[in-house]
């Protein structure tokens, strides 16, 4: 083959597709003809590769390709648009949709705590199951004020400990099991340092140490406890939905409320490590405490509300998760 003449021959072909690509918008005839220059360029590629094999105008068609393909297909959304979608729309979406579990959830474990610090602070049983009086009084008027050490180590051990909680509980929710118990051992744990507290009359200060950070610490907890639960309820009853697609649909979404659940519990960690134990008047300490809850609330109420109007609900896109066949 005459790779000079073939050059010559198809230049115009090359030029046109080149110039095609460019254009931010094409009308419906130009489309048409975009496509069939690209497949046009595919030709004359494959063969200059098996009869010419000249390198330089090799690479030059396989560029001119690649921007053609991604012209026809459509370019993926930059990096930034896709962070700015998974702020705006499907992490609120997803926390947005666990809400009433997370409810159920905050009803359950409060009530096991209440119960739990009744009994421990009411009876001889309960008192002596926190240990001997030394330990007690130990604990009472020194250890657990102590344990909040203002400071950027205590604040990211709290941070690293409580996501990989609420990570567990996710990721494991399908079980129904470990959700239930790492939420039932939450519960008696809480409530049996309160009813501690009481029995010593410094319930103020149980209160006093554990509410600022505890406020968006312990909904964080809920609500990953309640999306762990939503996913092993989500196994039991897929509703109209084949039970693979529901269990997939769901364990992504809730996977997006994970990533998110590592920020919420990020600012407590923050609230916990430089505020709680922090010289702070307790009116200023619950000031913050209440205001962190408040903004992750209506991040989820506002945002979430308007993105599964929206039809989000936390999950990837169908180009990245993958298109699914049809079901009745």
């Amino acid at each position: 083959m005459d790779l000079d003449a073939f050059i010559v021959v198809s230049r115009p072909r090359w030029e046109r597709l080149d110039a095609l690509i460019k254009r931010r918008r094409l009308s419906g005839r130009e489309a048409d003809e975009l496509v069939q220059l690209y497949q046009q360029a595919a030709t004359d590629l494959s063969v200059v590769r098996s009869t010419a094999a000249d390198p330089v105008l090799i690479s030059r068609l396989s560029e001119l390709l690649l921007r053609a393909r991604a012209h026809i297909a459509g370019a993926r959304e930059n990096t930034w648009e896709s962070v700015i979608r998974f702020f705006v729309a499907s992490l609120p979406a997803a926390l947005y949709r666990v809400r009433w579990w997370t409810a159920a959830v905050a009803i359950g474990v409060i009530a096991v705590a209440t119960v739990t610090a009744i009994w421990v602070a009411t009876t001889p049983e309960g008192l002596a199951s926190m240990g001997s009086p030394e330990v007690r009084e130990q604990y009472v008027y020194h250890a657990f004020a102590e344990y909040y050490d203002p400071g950027l180590g205590f604040a990211s051990r709290v941070w690293s400990n409580n996501a990989w909680i609420a990570a567990q509980c996710v990721a494991l929710g399908i079980t129904g099991l470990w959700p239930a118990y790492a939420l039932l051992q939450n519960a008696i744990n809480v409530g049996a340092v309160a009813g501690l507290m009481g029995a010593y009359g410094e319930l103020d200060t149980f209160f006093a140490l554990i509410l600022p950070h505890g406020m968006l610490e312990l909904t964080s907890i809920f609500i990953a406890g309640g999306a762990g639960l939503k996913l092993f309820w989500t196994w039991i009853d897929p509703g109209r939905r084949p039970r693979a697609v529901a269990l997939a649909q769901e364990g992504r979404a809730l996977f997006t409320v994970a990533i998110g659940l590592v920020l919420t519990l990020l600012l407590s960690g923050v609230v916990e490590g430089f505020v709680t134990g922090s010289g702070l008047p307790t009116w200023a300490k619950m000031t913050i405490g209440a205001a962190a809850l408040a903004l992750v609330i209506a991040y989820a109420g506002v945002f979430g509300r308007r993105a599964v109007r929206r039809g989000h609900s936390g999950d990837l896109t169908q180009d990245d998760a993958g298109y699914e066949l049809q079901y009745a």
